[in-house]
């Protein structure tokens, strides 16, 4: 398990162009092995303007190892207020040979799902890009409605688009646990994209499906809503997961968009004598 950047923080970012506003992040990340695996397989990055989660696969530390390398690779679009063109892509695909090279590697092979959101410019405007491979995911919470921004890459959703099994049934179904695309394996990464506009008073929530294995969506935004601080909502979150079984190594990483605004230095700056 790799956590890289702090657990509670918050940055604030000027809009390049427009010295005179600024966009105010604060976030909160927790991770736990859970009660049924003896080692944490998961590994976050939680440092403006990138946040990710990977859950590894491989079994201990090849597991542990691909998740690290992932979040370590994407480490290196961080230091900068935004995330360039091509960074999210480049950084999977340095992951992969990474994971190829090492000491991790099992006989079967080590690979890692990964999720996590962006802050890039667009046409001068801050936006979110949100990236996707696997089964971990990205939420978000805006005026108390709660969506899932990520699709799923596994066979139970494949079986679920395919209208072969009800959403419901799919925690029961014996394949809940293959996933369809992965960071590894040394397959070039394939992930989803998608752009999300930055409105200030959004909370983002990214996950590992130790999270989702034990909380409904209703659990989900129940936490999220009622309470305020990043910090405790991250704390709630992983200890309903561990009320709920804990059968999972369990990952979270709450974002807060704060009202965008003057900076500080625009409000109060008055001519010196």
């Amino acid at each position: 398990m790799t956590q890289i950047g702090r657990s509670v923080s918050n940055h604030t970012v000027v809009v390049p162009g427009r010295d005179d506003l600024a966009v105010t992040l604060s976030w909160a990340a927790r991770t736990d092995t859970g009660h049924r695996r003896a080692v944490n397989e998961d590994s976050f990055l939680a440092r403006s303007p990138l946040f990710a989660v990977a859950d590894g696969m491989g079994g201990h530390s090849a597991g542990d190892f691909a998740s690290a390398a992932v979040v370590t690779r994407l480490a290196e679009n961080v230091g900068h207020d935004y995330v360039e063109p091509g960074g999210i892509d480049r950084a999977l695909r340095a992951a992969v040979d990474d994971i190829g090279k090492g000491a991790g590697e099992s006989e079967l092979g080590t690979g890692t799902t990964v999720t996590g959101i962006a802050l890039t410019l667009i046409g001068g405007t801050p936006q979110w890009v949100v990236f996707n491979i696997g089964d971990s995911r990205v939420y978000q919470l805006v005026e108390g409605v709660l969506e899932q921004l990520t699709v799923d890459h596994s066979v139970v959703q494949e079986l679920i688009d395919a209208g072969a099994i009800r959403p419901e049934d799919a925690e029961g179904h014996p394949h809940s646990n293959v996933i369809t695309r992965s960071v590894g394996f040394n397959d070039v990464p394939d992930p989803d994209f998608r752009v999300l506009p930055v409105i200030p008073g959004m909370r983002i929530l990214i996950c590992s499906d130790g999270l989702t294995k034990e909380l409904t969506d209703y659990g989900i935004r129940h936490f999220l809503v009622s309470n305020p601080d990043p910090d405790d909502a991250a704390d709630h979150l992983i200890d309903a997961a561990l009320d709920n079984g804990g059968r999972d190594n369990v990952t979270v990483v709450v974002v807060d968009v704060e009202a965008q605004r003057p900076t500080v230095e625009t409000r109060s700056a008055s001519p010196r004598h």
